[in-house]
């Protein structure tokens, strides 16, 4: 499918950060109600930002939890840190979501970068290049366990993996997802497409396989307009706690509509 004949998609990222669950669940709703395609958190142990020893819940609990409380919203991790988990411990946990949800999750995961989560819980942080050599190792089991497991994923579960990195990431992203998600300027991402393209070439895969996915918190809409024809689909807005400030989703799901029906 080309970028042409992808819809637009809409996901929300409810950061875990700052908030009681009671808060968060019912932001969970909203975004389920309001009709994003997608509702997302983070794999981090600690806030990201306001305080830093502020509330904070664990991903992968949280998404077991949304599975079963939504009905037709997908979701999963933006983006989950490979370096937490067992390679075929993540396989397993992705199938069991993937049940409980009906087939709406998505395995959205990367290297790992907040050597915070590393220190105080006991990982080795390593280099970046140490990380995506471990992505790129781990991916194949991931995939080899998803293959064996009984019952199987209810559907071949889609992979997103965050990042921008020419060497490395994009080539990861050639050989394994079917989205890819950066935080680049519409010139950027220009440019890495173009990167990503000849590592597509190389593995041997047609680019027009992966769907192309960009943040939107601080973008105008005449530039998601620039990253849509660049051939970007999915949308992320990112929103966090306490209070999940919902306002901006009615406008970029009507963005999001407009889009899709030229």
């Amino acid at each position: 499918m080309t970028s042409s004949q992808r819809p637009v998609r809409l996901g929300v990222q409810l950061a875990p950060q700052h908030a009681d669950y009671s808060q968060i669940r019912t932001a969970v709703a909203e975004v389920e109600a309001r009709g994003a395609d997608i509702v997302f958190n983070w794999d981090h142990f600690f806030p990201l930002s306001g305080d830093r020893d502020g509330l904070h819940f664990e991903s992968w609990s949280l998404l077991s939890a949304w599975a079963e409380q939504t009905t037709t919203i997908e979701l999963g991790a933006l983006v989950n840190c490979n370096s937490y988990r067992n390679a075929d411990l993540q396989a397993d946990m992705a199938r069991t979501i993937d049940h409980i949800s009906g087939g709406r999750f998505i395995f959205g995961t990367g290297s790992g970068w907040f050597e915070r989560d590393y220190v105080e819980y006991g990982y080795e942080f390593g280099t970046a290049g140490s990380r995506l050599d471990a992505l790129a190792a781990d991916l194949p089991r991931i995939e080899a366990r998803w293959a064996k497991l009984n019952p199987p994923p209810t559907r071949a579960v889609p992979v997103l993996i965050g990042g921008g990195g020419e060497k490395k990431t994009l080539r990861i992203v050639a050989q394994h997802a079917d989205i890819w998600h950066s935080f680049s300027t519409p010139d950027v991402l220009e440019h890495k497409l173009g990167v990503l393209a000849g590592w597509c070439d190389t593995v041997g895969r047609n680019i027009d396989e992966i769907e192309i996915s960009t943040e939107v918190r601080h973008r105008t809409f005449a530039e998601a307009d620039e990253l849509y024809d660049l051939g970007a689909r999915l949308f992320t807005l990112g929103v966090s706690g306490p209070h999940y400030d919902l306002g901006a989703v009615a406008d970029w799901l009507a963005w999001r509509d407009g889009k899709n029906a030229l």
